[in-house]
């Protein structure tokens, strides 16, 4: 369909992941295989999801990937919340990342509207 480097949701969600990388390096070792992780895999799947979707030929099924990533960005929007809670991020971190993580859900949902017509 078209290539997922040129949409602008796709920069941004995979800006996002890069941030959560960089977050969630300082988490307890003892989340490694815990929030760590499903924070990372969330995140990433916001963006993998756009561009697994970039490669379908019809619309239906590329609205169906980027439904995916608003799931995903609910998901980590939700495990950002709960490293807050834990105290692994300060609310300043959390601030800025749940700002960016609702800009995605924004363009996604924009998106999905446009895709379907």
């Amino acid at each position: 369909m078209q290539n997922y480097k040129d949409l602008k949701v796709w920069e941004k969600a995979h800006f996002f992941t890069l941030q959560v990388y960089k977050i969630t390096e300082k988490f307890p070792k003892a989340e490694t295989y815990g929030l760590t992780n499903q924070l990372r895999r969330g995140a990433s799947s916001i963006a993998a999801n756009i561009a697994e979707g970039c490669g379908k030929n019809t619309k239906p099924d590329f609205a169906h990937f980027l439904n995916i990533s608003l799931g995903s960005s609910n998901e980590a929007e939700y495990f950002l919340l709960l490293a807050k809670d834990l105290g692994y991020i300060t609310v300043e971190d959390h601030e800025v990342l749940a700002k960016l993580i609702n800009e995605v859900k924004a363009m996604l949902i924009a998106l999905i509207g446009k895709v379907r017509g």
